[in-house]
């Protein structure tokens, strides 16, 4: 059955286009949950929250496009992607903006085309894990400078994911050259390298006023009743 949905080479898996369907289908179905336990719990969702939030995942996929610095073995440092998607939970809260991250997670792991997948744990933290947690940014959105915290907060937490996931699957691939007193540090390295340079560079342009001017604005109409 999984043939059908992936194509495996020396170890690795990708995706085939089946495979790309079924996870748009995924996130489709991920977005129905959310308005049924929307529902269930007394508060629907409203239809701003889910057009605003549509519109910054959809921000945020365009923009993961844009690379800065893109690194030799996976991962890039982009043009405020992951601004794009912690700004749901700065405007809505952790519930919403958790439930979008992991729809931002799917769609991140069809960009990749479901490339170098070595097993499930392993996709998790380099996908779904790591892009949830943006959306950790939710917890901070009452609290002064909200927005900048949450979002470091939120990239430092999915930078932690993803050297996990190096540590846990990705180190056992170095060749036999790599200097074994280097291998603690690797993944930290190479991960927070790129993820810190991308969070540095966006938090340069929200501190410009022009910018957190238009940012507070567009906050206004997304959560004013």
């Amino acid at each position: 059955m999984l043939n059908f949905f992936l194509t495996v080479e020396d170890g690795y898996a990708s995706l085939k286009p089946a495979g790309v369907v079924a996870v748009y289908v995924l996130i489709a179905l991920t977005l129905l949950l959310i308005l049924l336990l929307s529902r269930k719990r007394g508060r629907k969702l409203t239809t701003k929250e889910l057009v605003f939030s549509a519109v910054a995942i959809a921000l945020g996929f365009a923009l993961s496009y844009v690379k800065i610095l893109r690194m030799p073995w996976g991962g890039a440092a982009t043009l405020m992607s992951m601004l794009m998607i912690t700004l749901i939970g700065y405007w809505y809260g952790a519930r919403i903006g958790f439930a979008a991250a992991f729809a931002y997670s799917l769609l991140q792991f069809v960009q990749g085309g479901g490339s170098y997948m070595v097993s499930i744990l392993q996709v998790c933290f380099d996908y779904f894990f790591a892009f949830t947690a943006l959306g950790v940014s939710g917890f901070f959105r009452k609290g002064r400078y909200g927005m900048q915290i949450g979002y470091l907060v939120a990239v430092i937490l999915r930078g932690l994911f993803h050297t996990l996931g190096g540590y846990f699957f990705w180190m056992d691939y170095m060749p036999d050259s790599f200097p074994k007193g280097l291998a603690f540090a690797y993944p930290v390295v190479y991960n927070y390298s790129y993820i810190l340079i991308e969070a540095a560079l966006t938090l340069v342009l929200i501190s410009l006023p022009a910018v957190q001017n238009a940012l507070q604005e567009v906050k206004k109409i997304a959560v004013e009743e």
